[in-house]
């Protein structure tokens, strides 16, 4: 087997890069390190069947010989950086994707993209199950990645009914692990950093939102699952475990050690999601799926990662 991956140098993409290895596969990593990076395909680089390729998806991208995979990770993720390149972010969204399916329909090869639970946007209904349509703002601050998503979305099931192709959709929450990049922005990595230096731990708003983390390997799991079903709509992955942002602040400077750090407030931004939750019901139904890392063990090792890089 031979599989394509957009975004392959990025913090979930390295790790499916890693699990298509250890199944066997040829894998093509794509990859214009806008927001990747090398250390986390470098220990990659010395398989026979690994091969990088410095590429912008958004542009044409030939490659030679068969596919029998096309996975589109490629784009920036976090809202420090979709909000820094909001125009790459439209642009892989858009024609990245197209690019993407193009390639996936001439080489006639199943096509996953990887879209998000911010297609849910501030949800009103809670827990987001896969037929709740969201409640998004179009023109707001996160618009250039939500509509991303949605319009990725949009034509990949328009290749499915169009064209025929085999396609697959993973809406995918709150992931967290090794790999994340130090200055991500988002609410895990900056209370682990917070912590470790003995810097205020700052939280937006009053703390009472929530979020449940998935563990990255439970992840990739779930989306190498979802890729070899015959389920063609999109599929909800996450870790269903709800917590409070105030309480992911007091267990993260329990686990670091650094009891003197001290919880600062901050206003919360615009159109930051309130609740999020999966239902996880069709992952588990359809991929007899369910994650399995809990998140002390998760966030240790990710805890670790960050620890290392200091």
């Amino acid at each position: 087997m031979r599989t394509v991956i957009t975004g392959g140098a990025g913090f979930i993409g390295s790790y499916l890069c890693e699990r298509f290895l250890a199944e066997g596969h040829e894998v093509i990593c794509l990859d214009n390190m806008l927001t990747g990076s090398r250390r986390n395909i470098d220990h990659l680089l010395e398989y026979q069947l690994f091969k990088f390729l410095e590429r912008d998806i958004s542009e044409p991208v030939k490659i030679y010989g068969p596919v029998d995979n096309v996975l589109h990770f490629a784009s920036p993720a976090s809202p420090v950086d979709y909000m820094e390149f909001p125009i790459q972010t439209l642009k892989v969204g858009s024609l990245g994707t197209h690019n993407a399916l193009g390639l996936a329909k001439a080489k006639g090869a199943r096509f996953l993209m990887a879209s998000t639970s911010e297609i849910y946007g501030d949800p009103e209904v809670h827990p987001q199950r896969e037929e709740y349509w969201g409640n998004v703002n179009s023109i707001g601050p996160r618009s250039c990645y939500d509509e991303a998503k949605r319009f990725s979305e949009a034509i990949t099931m328009a290749y499915h009914r169009y064209h025929g192709m085999k396609t697959r959709i993973v809406r995918i929450f709150n992931t967290y692990g090794p790999r994340m990049q130090v200055n991500d922005g988002r609410v895990l990595p900056n209370f682990i950093n917070q912590a470790l230096s003995g810097e205020p731990i700052t939280i937006y708003g009053r703390g009472d939102q929530t979020r449940s983390f998935c563990y990255v390997t439970d992840l990739v799991d779930g989306i190498y699952r979802l890729l070899n079903s015959d389920y063609h709509l999109p599929v909800n992955l996450g870790n269903p475990i709800e917590i409070t942002v105030s309480q992911l602040a007091l267990e993260i400077i329990e686990m670091v050690g650094n009891t003197n750090s001290k919880v600062v407030y901050r206003d919360l931004p615009e159109d930051d999601p309130k609740r999020r939750k999966p239902d996880i019901t069709k992952a588990q139904s359809i991929l007899d799926w369910n994650p399995t890392v809990d998140r002390f063990t998760g966030f240790q090792k990710t805890i670790e990662y960050f620890r290392s890089l200091r």
